[in-house]
């Protein structure tokens, strides 16, 4: 009996143990097999999260690293964007009661940039307006004046009187990736506040909507909806960094059919730095009529790559004659920079004053050569032989510094200007105690000049006044 007894205990007590080490077992293999570490590593600049997959049950320690996709949560991207972001209504032909008859408007959105009320927009926004009102997120309106527009560019610049205003931060549009987020921000159909998604499909894109002279056009192309009234609004990064402002859509009906256009930032600060400081874009020029390279052409150039800006031609007197570039040349670079299409070369160069100088690389028979190109603008009166270029001064100019004058916009290395000290940014006022008001007149008091020449002026931030002379041969 009591043999039979501990054989019980015995067969229970191993069938316990039996059952206890599967379980363990078991639970081993199950925490093995699932042991793979959460994909929340740290964000990094390329809006990649890092992860790790660890593995046990192969001998030794595997480890496997792999990307994955940055989450598509565009809360904090909004959170920032949408307050900078405001409602334009232009009036165009009165805005009176008394002229209802006469008056037309239009509607877009514009971006706040400063916290003292600068805003970007449009140029096709308020073009020719006599009235602009602004409406920012949180329902408050002012009137806004105009600072200045660039046609070329499609940009226009405008003003509120307010403080401690949300602004957006300027991105690097150089950045951008194709395949990037990005977010539309808007009013269109005057839905206020208006928030889009989408992806960069393109960049560099030339759509010829711009009827302006040199227009430049090389968009952010997006999927992220727009449509009338997003026109002036901000297109931001998942950072919600402003990298460009919608300005276009292809469509046959008027409304959003597929794709955005947008002006790349680092174009937009350019334009809207000229129009703070001068009243106007200061434009500076290659002087060569391009087009882009194709595969024939690069067969029968020697490139072994199809990249590049082929030149057409070469305008006698412009910037690329006086540096040596001639017809058939390949631009590769500019400063530093690779170009590849019409677009971007013109967007490059486009970020630059008259005066600024360039470092390019060209492909020539076979060799790939390098010049330096000093900017001109058509707008500027070159004097070579004395050593400056001139321009008239704008309205701005002329009620900020409260005279009339001539600019001079550029000085010439070891030239007669260059020795008397004079600085660009130089208001000329009078020449030889005669008050001039234009480069014409400039001109001609110097050709009537025949011994010394002694020119008056001021400075913006020096009020002067500064004399500066030079003798003529």
């Amino acid at each position: 009996m009591r043999l039979n007894a501990n054989r019980e205990k015995l067969t229970r007590w191993l069938g316990i143990i039996g059952i206890s080490c599967v379980s363990a077992i078991l639970t081993v293999i199950v925490m093995r097999l699932t042991d793979k570490t959460e994909a929340t590593g740290p964000l990094y600049p390329d809006y990649v999260y890092q992860a790790t997959i660890s593995d046990d049950l192969f001998s030794g320690r595997i480890q496997q690293e792999f990307t994955s996709a940055a989450p598509t949560n565009f809360t904090l991207a909004a959170s920032i964007a949408t307050p900078g972001v405001v409602s334009i209504l232009a009036r165009v032909g009165g805005s009176s009661l008394w002229d209802r008859s006469k008056l037309a408007q239009s509607t877009g959105s514009g971006v706040i940039i400063s916290p003292d009320g600068y805003i970007i927009t449009n140029h096709h926004v308020v073009e020719n307006s006599d009235d602009i009102r602004v409406t920012l997120n949180d329902k408050k309106e002012y009137s806004a004046k105009m600072v200045g527009s660039d046609p070329s560019t499609d940009l226009a610049l405008i003003k509120i009187n307010s403080r401690d205003l949300p602004f957006l931060i300027f991105g690097n549009s150089d950045s951008l990736q194709i395949g990037e987020w990005v977010l539309a921000v808007g009013n269109p159909f005057r839905l206020e506040s208006t928030v889009t998604a989408g992806i960069v499909s393109a960049k560099g894109r030339n759509i010829n909507i711009l009827n302006a002279d040199y227009p430049i056009e090389s968009f952010i192309q997006t999927d992220a909806v727009v449509n009338p009234g997003n026109s002036g609004g901000a297109l931001v990064n998942s950072l919600g960094e402003l990298i460009g402002i919608n300005t276009a859509i292809i469509t046959q009906s008027g409304k959003y059919e597929g794709y955005s256009f947008a002006v790349p930032s680092n174009l937009a600060q350019k334009v809207i730095y000229d129009l703070m400081e001068f009243g106007k874009v200061q434009r500076g020029l290659l002087g060569v009529s391009i087009a882009n390279v194709t595969d024939e052409l690069a067969k029968d150039l020697g490139l072994k790559h199809v990249s590049g800006v082929h030149v057409l031609r070469v305008s006698p007197g412009g910037s690329a004659s006086e540096s040596g570039l001639i017809r058939n040349d390949v631009i590769q670079t500019v400063n530093g920079v690779n170009v590849k299409t019409v677009p971007e070369l013109q967007e490059i160069v486009g970020r630059y004053r008259p005066g600024d100088k360039l470092s390019i690389d060209f492909f020539r028979n076979g060799s790939l050569l390098n010049t330096s190109i000093t900017l001109k603008n058509p707008n500027i009166t070159n004097l070579a032989e004395i050593g400056f270029e001139l321009r008239d001064l704008t309205k701005e100019e002329k009620r900020e510094i409260g005279k009339n004058g001539v600019l001079v916009v550029s000085i010439y290395k070891g030239s007669k200007i260059e020795k008397t000290n004079m600085d660009p940014g130089f208001v000329i006022t009078k020449v030889n105690d005669a008050a001039v008001e234009t480069v014409e007149q400039v001109m001609e008091a110097i050709r009537k000049s025949d011994k010394r020449i002694v020119l008056e002026g001021t400075y913006k931030k020096f009020p002067g006044p500064y004399y500066y002379a030079f003798a003529v041969e």
